[in-house]
């Protein structure tokens, strides 16, 4: 088997249908592909609706796997996903991710070497609501320079078996996508052209809790790994701060409104996984 794709599923009833009838809907990828769903903690149906995809995925000629497993937590989810993982490229798939047809194929083969690589699609972050404030700091933080530079890879990464033997277990950290990330050089970091729909959290409490848990992940990073920091992209390749502030002054207040509220000692969640829906 040549690829595998990794679903950690926690209570995701309402989401994954979606997240795997896109996935089902993928081109024909060389080499076949293992879809490996991890229900992990679940309170819910999950694991029963990711079963019941098998017929459809059979009819592909896909393997499919479902791992029911009592204990929580994603990073746990991707260590049992990886020990029944068989393919040489591994996909990391967050399910509520929505990939075109193209992205599992393209990923495969861009990952088809023998040196360690890492890979991700195109980002194309998408808005349920109609929240005002979640649509400005959306379209301001959109011209920063994590993503305008570089393969940033949430919701989506992958890398080949060389590239997964550079650490062992997964650590119990929150950054998963960034430890993945800096684990290679910008060099090893490939982008395919293909999107993939990822959802923003919506409103402004929600934002701030989410964001303040995504600094405290790259935090521990830095303190726990910061032999990893490295690799990270530069950050001087873009258009200046002010001048993106004042091309869109009400997207620059959105956001500066969202990242003073994330340093100040309000919307504290005790929840170190905070998810934000």
């Amino acid at each position: 088997m040549k690829t595998s794709v990794l679903i950690p599923a926690h209570n995701e009833a309402d989401y994954l249908p979606a997240c795997l009838n896109a996935l089902l809907a993928s081109d024909p990828v060389a080499g076949g592909v293992q879809v490996v769903v991890i229900a992990n903690g679940c309170t819910d149906n999950t694991a029963e609706i990711a079963r019941g995809f098998a017929p459809q995925a059979e009819a592909k000629g896909w393997h499919w796997t479902v791992l029911d497993l009592a204990q929580g937590g994603k990073l746990n989810a991707w260590n049992k996903g990886e020990a029944a993982a068989t393919g040489d490229v591994l996909i990391y798939l967050d399910a509520d991710v929505i990939v075109t047809p193209q992205v599992v194929g393209q990923i495969s083969d861009a990952l088809d070497v023998k040196a360690p690589r890492y890979a991700s699609g195109r980002a194309n972050v998408t808005l349920s609501g109609d929240d005002a404030l979640t649509r400005h700091y959306t379209r301001f933080w959109l011209t920063t320079p994590f993503m305008v530079h570089g393969v940033p890879g949430f919701g989506v990464f992958a890398m080949n078996r060389a590239g997964r033997a550079r650490w062992g277990a997964w650590p119990d950290i929150i950054s998963d996508d960034t430890f993945a990330r800096l684990n290679f050089a910008p060099s090893e970091r490939l982008s395919v052209p293909a999107q993939y729909d990822w959802p923003m959290i919506e409103g402004f409490t929600r934002l701030v809790q989410v964001r303040r848990r995504q600094d405290i992940g790259v935090a521990e990073i830095e303190s726990g790994y910061p032999e990893l920091m490295v690799n990270d992209d530069p950050h001087d390749r873009t258009v200046p701060l002010w001048k993106r502030a004042v091309k869109d002054p009400v997207a620059f207040v959105a956001f500066a409104a969202v990242r003073l509220a994330i340093r100040l000692p309000i919307l504290r969640s005790t929840n170190r996984w905070a998810r934000g829906r």
